[in-house]
């Protein structure tokens, strides 16, 4: 079979199935309206570490160790591991995930990158290289504050267009399901059918505190790719959700969208908006950061495919590509998104 579809999707002859998943958040995020969902909740932000990287790294460790016990699996059973943060050369992940001795790929695709690392996760299990794999991506509020915008104890203003980073870390095992015992596959939450590759878009966005803005026409690439490229209508998928466009990417993809004929108004989901309360929470736009689309998606959204709530989604995180050095010398902000099909089992 030609699983290759369109100018960059693919469509999986042998689906990839989600096996087990994991999510840890801060407090803050336990206080917002997706708290039952998440695994751990975590009331010290430092997760008991010297420095908020450190504490970033712990999260992570944390999560890929909960997402092998959920799944039933050994690291050793665990073929390679794809995954990410925001930090400078993926600090978090390395330091995090080092004592899993696992085959390991380091992903940077901004907020996007648990789209990135769970399509190429699918792609090799489907190509036959691995029957287990992890993949996982995290931010936290701390590390990313730190990082690109000001020090927490600046004290500067938000603009209302700015999102709050999520602190949270989100893991999840992806296995063949041909190669799975029969007690494996009692546990088995969803299955990939396929992915759409994202490509770099730049609108020419220059404002570091309107992340929804430079992501969104990517998210519109991208989500118009994978419905050409199949030849599906939106209502294929009982929900198209993006990672982390927030109030402001919303309403600019669901304009762009509907001007090119497509209403998204009753399917589509944004995990930033969805994981805060606004209006208690002070979080403005709503929620960023890899760790964002990460533990929606390993918390709240397969719980929704497994209860049976939805049978397919279109999951679509989303990321803003500037570093520190780029946006102090004036450089735009191209923005990526990558398109994951999520099928119940």
């Amino acid at each position: 079979m030609q699983m290759q579809v369109g100018t960059s999707s693919v469509k999986f002859e042998k689906e990839p199935v989600i096996l087990g998943a994991a999510s840890i958040v801060g407090k803050k995020e336990g206080q917002g309206p997706l708290a039952q969902y998440f695994d751990v909740v975590e009331q010290d932000d430092m997760f008991g570490e010297k420095t908020w990287e450190q504490a970033e790294s712990a999260m992570q460790k944390q999560a890929g160790e909960l997402a092998m016990e959920k799944s039933g699996v050994e690291k050793q059973d665990i073929r390679y591991l794809f995954a990410g943060d925001l930090l400078g050369q993926l600090i978090a992940t390395s330091f995090g995930t080092m004592d899993f001795q696992i085959p390991f790929f380091g992903l940077y695709g901004a907020c996007s990158t648990m789209g990135e690392a769970l399509g190429l996760a699918s792609m090799t299990i489907a190509g036959g290289f691995a029957d287990k794999v992890m993949a996982a991506a995290s931010s936290h509020f701390a590390t990313a504050e730190k990082q690109f915008r000001f020090p927490l104890g600046y004290g500067n203003q938000r603009p209302f267009s700015s999102t709050w980073t999520v602190t949270g870390c989100g893991a999840a095992v992806l296995a063949d399901a041909a190669k799975l015992s029969a007690n494996e596959s009692k546990g088995v939450i969803a299955k990939i059918t396929g992915i759409t590759t994202g490509k770099i878009v730049d609108m020419g966005a220059q404002d570091s505190m309107n992340m929804g803005a430079a992501m969104a026409p990517a998210a519109v690439d991208t989500i118009n790719r994978n419905l050409v490229d199949n030849n599906r209508e939106a209502s294929y998928y009982d929900k198209i959700i993006t990672g982390d466009l927030g109030e402001v990417g919303r309403t600019i993809l669901l304009d762009f969208m509907k001007q090119g004929g497509r209403d998204l108004e009753k399917i589509y989901m944004d995990c930033g908006i969805e994981i805060y309360d606004k209006n208690s929470q002070d979080t403005h736009a709503g929620g960023s950061g890899c760790g964002c689309s990460a533990v929606t998606l390993c918390g709240y959204i397969l719980k929704q495919i497994q209860e049976k709530r939805w049978k397919r989604v279109l999951f679509v995180p989303t990321g803003a590509l500037l570093s520190t050095v780029s946006f102090n010398e004036g450089q735009s902000i191209p923005g990526i998104a990558h398109a994951v099909e999520i099928e119940g089992v």
